[in-house]
Parts: C-alpha cells; sequence; structure tokens
C-alpha cells in the first residue's frame, strides 16, 4: 500500500513556482531520502505532506486521505525539523511527559533512554539549547513518537560528526524494530545512503529520479581517457559530468547503458572504468547548468 501518492504537484508562491509538476508515490514503512540542494523544493514538499501547506494545484494523498488541515493525517505524522516551536514555559522533560498525550504511540522509556545517552538536562529549555543539542532533542521526539508517518527535514543541523552517526543508527534501529515510512530530508546523501531503501531526487522543485537506492548505485558510470577515444565512445550517450584532466586527457561520467561487452572493449583500448558514488551523481544531476565555480572566475 501506498503512504503517500503525488500527481502534478504543484506550489507556488506569488510569481515564483517553487513545486513544478511533482509526480510520485512512497510506500508505507519504508524510508526514503529526499535529495536536493538548497532551495530545490524540499521543505515546501515536506510541510505539504505534512499537511502544513496547502498545493497550488495538482493531488496529494497522505493515507489515502487529503493532508491539508486533516486530523487523521495530523495524528498520524510528525514533522522534525530545525524550526520546531516548543513551549518556553516547558522544562525538556515536562516537553516528554507530555508528549505522551500527543502521540498514541509514544514510547517513554526510548525517550528517556535517549535523553540520557546524549546527556541532555532535564532542567534545561529548549529555547536555550545550543543548535546541535536542539536538533538531538527534536530527533529524540521524532523517534520516540512512533508515528506512522516520520519525517526528519534536514535533522542533523548543528551536530557533530559522532551525534550524527549515533543519530542514524538508533533511527536504523528503531525502523527495523518498529517500521513505519519515514522520509529523510539532506543534500548529504553520502551520510544517510545506507539507511536508505529509495531516493527521491529533485532539482528546481522537478523530479529528476525516484529509485531504489541500490539502482542510483548503478545509474552511472565514469570513463577517463584520450579525448578523443571517449568522445567516440559517448557520441550518442547522455553525458552527466566532464572535466579536463589534461590537454589530451578527460574524465566523463555517463548515464551506465552499455552492455557488458561494451565495458569490456572499453578497457581494452585504454579507457579507464571507475564507479560513479550515489552522492556524486546527485551532485553532478543537480548542478548549475552555467557551469562550476572556475567560470565565476574566468
Amino acid at each position: 500500500m501506498n503512504a503517500i501518492e503525488c500527481q502534478h504537484l504543484m506550489k507556488n508562491y506569488g510569481q515564483t513556482r517553487i513545486l513544478n509538476d511533482l509526480s510520485f508515490t512512497i510506500k508505507e514503512n519504508t524510508i526514503t531520502g529526499l535529495i536536493g540542494r538548497n532551495g530545490a523544493g524540499k521543505t515546501t514538499l515536506l510541510k505539504i505532506i505534512a499537511g502544513f501547506l496547502h498545493e497550488s494545484s495538482g493531488e496529494i494523498t497522505v493515507f489515502s486521505k487529503k493532508p491539508f488541515n486533516n486530523l487523521f493525517v495530523s495524528a498520524n505524522t510528525i514533522f522534525i525539523d530545525d524550526q520546531m516551536n516548543l513551549p518556553d514555559s516547558l522544562q525538556l522533560k515536562e516537553i516528554l511527559e507530555e508528549a505522551s498525550r500527543f502521540y498514541p504511540n509514544w514510547n517513554a522509556d526510548l525517550a528517556s533512554r535517549l535523553f540520557d545517552y546524549f546527556s541532555l538536562h532535564p532542567n534545561q529549555y529548549h529555547s536555550n539549547l545550543s543548535k546541535g543539542m536542539k536538533s538531538t532533542f527534536n530527533m529524540i521526539i521524532g523517534l520516540s513518537s512512533r508515528c506512522a508517518l516520520t519525517i526528519f527535514d534536514e535533522p542533523t543541523t548543528g551536530m557533530d560528526e559522532s551525534v550524527r552517526k549515533d543519530y542514524y543508527r538508533a533511527l536504523l534501529k528503531e525502523y527495523i524494530a518498529h517500521p513505519r515510512t519515514i522520509i529523510l530530508s539532506s543534500h548529504h546523501l553520502n551520510e544517510i545512503e545506507d539507511l536508505l531503501e529509495d531516493v527521491l531526487l529533485i532539482k528546481d522543485g522537478k523530479v529528476l529520479l525516484h529509485c531504489p537506492i541500490a539502482e542510483l548505485n548503478e545509474f552511472a558510470i565514469g570513463l577517463e581517457g584520450a579525448k578523443t577515444l571517449i568522445e567516440q565512445w559517448t557520441e550518442s550517450s547522455e553525458i552527466l559530468y566532464q572535466k579536463e584532466i589534461s590537454s589530451n586527457t578527460i574524465y566523463t561520467v555517463v548515464k551506465n547503458n552499455f552492455a557488458p561487452f561494451d565495458l569490456d572493449n572499453m578497457q581494452l583500448a585504454g579507457i579507464k572504468l571507475t564507479p560513479v558514488s550515489s552522492n556524486d551523481l546527485c551532485v553532478y544531476l543537480t548542478r548549475k547548468n552555467k557551469g562550476g565555480i572556475d567560470d565565476v572566475f574566468n
């Protein structure tokens, strides 16, 4: 069953189009990575899914219901980001105690153990926490709520590397023990790809790719060798990225539509074949069309 179904979704702010004809589905009880550069429309899309914003046009359903101002969707969804507003009148431990009234699947024991592990102080106030500690506390709420749809929008803002690793491990262990639909947005795919089953890649409010993470890892291939030879082999290929290494040598990333015997012949001809990481691929696919940063100084 699909947790989310989206058809031709549009979102405009005045004359600016933020989301442009998005169509996709997300299955129940999967972890999907929403990937894109800053400004791609990730947060707007997630807020529409969570029911915080109304789409300008198109159709979207969450658990077969329109999400905007829907009590059923709200009761079964939690949206975690670094802009969460929590009551200044309550201390951190009091916030966790009150959370059980809002989330029927709330796991107080998990919240308490995570709270102690990350060395949060029960008498602190959310507004007085550092950015990293706020993200850590927000993460505890997201995991402990055990909502059927759990959305993390750039959840590791301000966290140091060791805390990020602990967070990702906690998320995976909690998901295995209690499966739910999780959307994890980031522009750092390399940090989260081991968690993901599917990747939804957007650029300028449009879907570029939506596929299992395993397919993304096989999507492209890197070719390095003599310029004339590379150009000959890639004449009818979709070039995703190209860099000149020397006057006669180039590195080219192309969509991998080659048959095994083609790849063998390339190597025999002197072309070096290299895998393209999923993170690098997303960088190439979402790069600006005007060229790289070096062009600014030309």
